[in-house]
């Protein structure tokens, strides 16, 4: 169903940086990743929102790039790889490690609750004098001081997708995590009003508290609650790790709590899924609709089948793409002014527009096996 075809990384403009972007091993250039680009100076300490807010914003797109003069060595920092997004953006690394000439390693913790686990494999990079770290932070600010030794040591460090308050980073590279929650919270409320209702109950199963992304799928569902033309009632929100089996466990208990007063739940990668058994379990299947924050292959096969009504999009694929490029540009000391964070532009998958999406810029290919490391001339 979903072919992965080759995707042409754009180049920041206003950077002058390039990035070249490959599939297999046939170098291939790739569309334009539109991004924003927010310069210096920010708020202190802030998030990547905070930096929308108060930095100089750009708009542009993250561009092709030369192959790397030498065979740099990144760690890639995972907070997990128990779900399909975390394989998306294995795949984005890999696949450009492959292209620019890299050394590679994604060194992945057990999972969001699994913060000393992070913070070991941190030490272990720095240990291992990798040329730069790429950390995805379990934590906003409990990955700081790591970050802060990595940064002592020489090592610059980059983050990709999940955000933090670290102010010792070289850039972030993630997406408006509040606008992922503004996105998904939008959707569900014009899909009520196509419905003819004029208030709706929802509940949000957003992952684990404490992690940054979770932050701005519940700060932004609530902003557009708030914005909505008509009454969205937020009746519970459960937080926990994106592991199936606790989030059908959450999904039960909202489902004992609320019932038949729910009209939509909408959850993180791993817990969008993970609540349908429980409500179709609970005979609520044509009561209660559910929408993703974010979209993985699973979730867009759960779209076509009618079982999962829409789905946010963060572009995971892109945002790895950008961040490994990025690593390199930086170590090969390409461009002149860079940017405090990119943001890759945000997406919405729904049955309407599910033919033409480009499903290359966000999932694996069908059937992808994940690759942890990858080193030229090993293939």
């Amino acid at each position: 169903m979903m072919k992965i075809s080759s995707l042409r990384l754009s180049l920041l403009a206003v950077c002058g940086w390039c990035a070249l972007p490959a599939w297999a091993q046939q170098p291939a250039r790739f569309a334009p990743i539109p991004v924003t680009s927010i310069f210096r100076p920010v708020q202190p300490n802030g998030t990547a929102d905070d930096a929308l807010a108060s930095g100089r914003v750009v708009a542009g797109s993250y561009a092709p790039a030369a192959h790397a003069s030498k065979r740099w060595r990144i760690a890639f920092l995972f907070p997990h790889m128990k779900d399909p997004y975390w394989s998306g953006c294995a795949y984005g690394v890999i696949s450009e490690a492959r292209r620019l000439g890299i050394v590679a390693d994604i060194l992945p913790a057990s999972g969001y609750d699994d913060l000393q686990g992070q913070l070991h494999k941190m030490d272990e990079a720095i240990a291992g004098k990798y040329d730069a770290i790429v950390i995805s932070p379990i934590s906003m600010t409990a990955n700081n001081p790591s970050i802060v030794r990595a940064k002592a040591a020489g090592i610059p460090v980059l983050e990709l997708a999940n955000d933090s308050r670290s102010d010792d980073l070289q850039l972030k590279v993630t997406t408006s995590l509040r606008g992922m929650g503004q996105e998904a919270t939008r959707w569900v409320v014009r899909d009520a009003q196509q419905r003819g209702l004029k208030s709706i109950n929802i509940a949000l199963l957003p992952g684990p508290m404490g992690a940054g992304w979770v932050k701005g799928e519940v700060d932004g569902t609530r902003i557009a609650a708030q914005e909505a033309a008509i009454e969205v009632n937020i009746l519970d929100i459960r937080y926990g790790d994106s592991e199936r089996g606790l989030q059908s466990q959450l999904t039960g208990r909202i489902l004992a709590k609320h019932g038949k007063r729910l009209d939509y739940i909408i959850g993180c990668t791993g817990c969008a899924p993970a609540a349908l058994g429980p409500i179709k379990a609970a005979g609520l299947g044509d009561k209660i609709r559910v929408v993703a924050y974010d979209l993985t292959d699973e979730i867009a096969h759960l779209i076509r089948s009618k079982e999962i009504y829409a789905a946010a999009d963060t572009k995971g694929v892109s945002q790895a793409r950008v961040a490994i490029n990025a690593a390199v540009n930086l170590l090969e000391g390409r461009g002149k002014e860079q940017p405090h964070t990119i943001l890759v532009k945000l997406g919405m998958l729904d049955q309407q527009n599910y033919s033409s999406y480009p499903f290359d810029t966000s999932v694996a290919p069908e059937n992808y096996k994940v690759v942890l490391s990858y080193e030229p001339g090993k293939d």
